[in-house]
């Protein structure tokens, strides 16, 4: 006999949220052969986290290579996938977007000499409508780290922040944030914040940082949580051991000996081009290099090299601090030049090209229907949106040649935050859909935010009436010891040395998106609030440059963009419109030659038709309103005679739709014969008294001049009761 394997007793935590809503963490049960494995579930949304690292690190490898999965099961919601296969594929948007949020939060915390490859996949298992997964990520990866032998300087969380009616709510539900004016996922551990990413309806600074502190309290107590349950956890502690780099300290002193001043020197001679200033600090290593003999180079050339590395991170950042030089010569707070053109070639709806230093956006518009909207379809999102970006960044762009592999997660990343700093100011009211396309034509540090800047000026050029332009700014952070320096529109060496790159957009009444990343513990909000009020004065620096080019709205669209007309019908219609099988709608489509949509809103039809032709644009309309005829009593109509007869006769109004026009109600006198006055085909001009036993009744004669002297007979029930009237045999005779 077989004793049935008994199932493992779980370790579980819990959290606690301000609602009184319940986050658990538990281990033990699931995925037991990863170093460390977690579910996280809070309501009817559940995470499992694993992390697995090798024991050893590949020969050659100086970096950390950490890989985040997010995923994200079609079965967790109830659903199957579309598609052939009928099976998850690629990563969506949305999963690449989670997976990046995870990743920029735990990558600084791992230690700089450990380099083993390390795996961490999030995988959603059930999905609660009311409980947003993405807040749950962060958390869950950092549990499965902290419950495991892997060195990592943690734990850290992540929390989303929504401000509804005033009110800032942590981990909201998908319904409140539809109302937020306020919402952020924000990352960091016990002591300091380290990731903030979100999208805002013009907030002041003060207003996003109270938001921000809201979070840092719960990320707080969710990282009390994970190392209580790591505590519990056998195996979690100590960190496994590792030696992953070999270092020769004599050699260290003798590079920055031999290269710091000179290093120091190149720093501060304010090149302006990164290839001159490429050029001459190689120039400082190569002359270190060739003081070395052949062994030395083979044995320790790429180290040295690491360690020159290390001098140039010194020298620049000292030279900041020490004289508040940069490496292009600027002051901190100074950006750098601006031209702007926009209307650059003919063929896009709306184009601008953008330079700022040796960063340049080239972003179009194109404007299109309904039809053209970016259909979402994953296990926990169903839409579509009718406003997005999408942002390329080719090779050339810093002097690169290499092959060109699909979109890239920091492509996919950058563009997000770009779509989310513009698209509040599109109002809905434009009803096109709006593809912006940022290609990145030259780069050197904050093209995501020359992308935001590109994007207004395109969107002005097609002559979309944003509610108010956006500019953005990449501001950076040199801290030492009790010094430090906030960069305003940072150089890409000065994100690759700096301590900071944060991004933040806005209009002149506040701010509509950030994103930030630190590489450093322990950022105080003294200093986050110095640079995002360093970031509003430039982001109104570069918000003026743009108005100077483009000081309003394309007042008209370009010729060879489409219009656009919205109709509603009532929802009975919308079968006669489409047809059977489309017959109807093709047929429109092709005698008008626009593009016509209906989609059912609400219990009506919502009819867009866009074309370039006004006379097309303008038959459409004509025959969607014959289909969709509604006859409205008071309304007069130019209806065509169908039928005479000696009592009246028929007149079609409207598509298949005819009333009585009664002898009675042709002409103020009396009319014996209503052929002598119509025949069939005749144009009419009719208006629609009345209704009948479903019967339309129409009228000629009020719309024709009254008589002069004309009584009109008094109605049958003005003429007193029948048995006060005479009696047919009382009345007179004729003789």
């Amino acid at each position: 006999m077989f004793e049935m394997m008994k199932a493992p007793t779980p370790i579980r935590e819990e959290i606690r949220l301000p609602d009184g809503r319940t986050i658990t963490l538990e281990t033990g049960r699931m995925a037991r052969q990863a170093d460390g494995s977690v579910l996280v579930t809070c309501g009817g949304t559940a995470l499992l986290a694993t992390v697995v690292s090798d024991p050893n690190a590949r020969p050659g490898v100086d970096f950390m290579p950490l890989t985040v999965e997010y995923k994200e099961k079609f079965a967790s919601s109830g659903r199957v996938p579309g598609g052939f296969l009928k099976r998850e594929m690629r990563p969506a948007d949305r999963e690449i977007l989670v997976a990046r949020l995870v990743d920029r939060v735990l990558r600084p915390l791992f230690p700089e000499d450990y380099h083993s490859e390390t795996q961490l996949i999030i995988t959603l298992l059930s999905y609660d409508g009311n409980v947003a997964a993405d807040s749950l990520a962060g958390l869950a990866a950092s549990t499965a780290l902290a419950i495991s032998d892997i060195p990592f300087k943690g734990p850290i969380s992540e929390v989303c922040v929504a401000r509804v009616n005033g009110e800032i709510i942590v981990n909201p539900s998908p319904a409140q944030l539809a109302d937020a004016d306020i919402e952020m996922m924000i990352g960091g551990s016990a002591d300091s914040i380290v990731m903030v990413e979100g999208e805002m309806s013009e907030v002041s600074e003060a207003e996003m940082l109270e938001a921000i502190a809201t979070a840092h309290e719960a990320i707080k107590l969710q990282v009390a949580a994970q190392l209580a349950l790591a505590a519990r956890v056998p195996g979690s502690s100590p960190k496994r051991t590792y030696s992953h780099e070999t270092h020769d300290e004599v050699l260290r002193e003798r590079v920055k000996k031999a290269t710091y001043d000179q290093a120091y020197a190149v720093a501060g001679l304010g090149l302006a081009d990164k290839h001159q200033r490429s050029d001459k600090f190689r120039e400082v290593r190569d002359a270190f290099l060739a003081t070395l003999t052949e062994e030395e180079l083979a044995t320790s050339g790429e180290l040295a090299k690491k360690y020159y590395h290390d001098v140039e991170y010194d020298a620049m950042r000292n030279q900041i601090l020490d004289n508040g030089r940069r490496l292009d010569g600027r002051s901190t707070t100074e950006i750098r030049p601006i031209w702007v053109e926009t209307d650059v070639l003919p063929g896009p709806h709306g184009c601008a090209l953008f330079t700022r230093g040796e960063t340049q956006s080239f972003t179009t518009v194109t404007l299109g229907s309904s039809l053209d909207a970016n259909r979402i379809d994953s296990a926990t999102q169903v839409g579509e949106e009718k406003f997005y970006l999408h942002y390329n960044f080719p090779p050339f762009s810093t002097g690169e040649a290499r092959p060109l592999r699909g979109v890239s997660r920091r492509e996919i990343g950058h563009g997000n935050l770009a779509q989310r700093a513009l698209k509040r100011m599109v109002p809905d009211s434009v009803g096109y859909t709006i593809r912006v396309v940022s290609d990145i034509l030259e780069s050197n540090g904050s093209s995501s935010m020359a992308t935001v800047c590109a994007g207004t000026l395109a969107l002005m050029d097609a002559g979309i009436e944003i509610t108010r332009p956006v500019s953005g700014i990449a501001m950076g952070l040199i801290t030492d010891k009790n010094r430090f320096a906030v960069l305003s529109d940072i150089l890409g060496d000065e994100d690759h040395l700096g301590d900071m790159d944060f991004k933040v957009t806005g209009t002149a009444n506040g701010i509509t998106a950030c994103q930030m990343d630190i590489k450093i513990g322990g950022l105080t909000f003294e200093i986050m609030e110095k640079a995002l009020m360093q970031a509003k004065e430039g982001r109104a620096h570069i918000l003026g440059k743009m108005l100077e080019a483009v000081p309003a709205v394309r007042a008209e669209l370009k010729p060879h963009a489409p219009k656009l007309i919205i109709m509603e019908i009532p929802k009975n219609f919308i079968g006669g419109v489409i047809g059977p099988g489309g017959k109807i709608i093709q047929g429109l489509q092709a005698e008008t030659g626009c593009h016509i949509s209906i989609n059912e809103v609400d219990d009506k039809g919502i009819i867009e038709i866009s074309g370039t032709n006004p006379e097309g644009l303008a038959l459409a309309q004509q025959r969607i309103r014959e289909i969709c005829f509604v006859p409205e009593v008071g309304a007069t109509y130019n209806g065509t005679v169908k039928g005479i007869q000696t009592f009246g006769v028929f007149v079609e109004i409207g598509r298949g739709t005819e009333g009585l026009l009664h002898v009675s109600e042709m002409e103020w006198t009396r009319v014996d014969d209503p052929s002598t006055l119509f025949k069939e085909g005749d144009r009419i001009e009719v208006k629609l008294i009345g209704e009948d036993k479903g019967k339309l009744r129409l009228s000629r004669k009020v719309l024709l001049p009254k008589p002069e002297g004309y009584v009109e007979r008094a109605p049958r029930e003005d003429r007193g009761p029948r048995e006060d009237r005479p009696r047919r045999d009382d009345r007179p005779r004729r003789d």
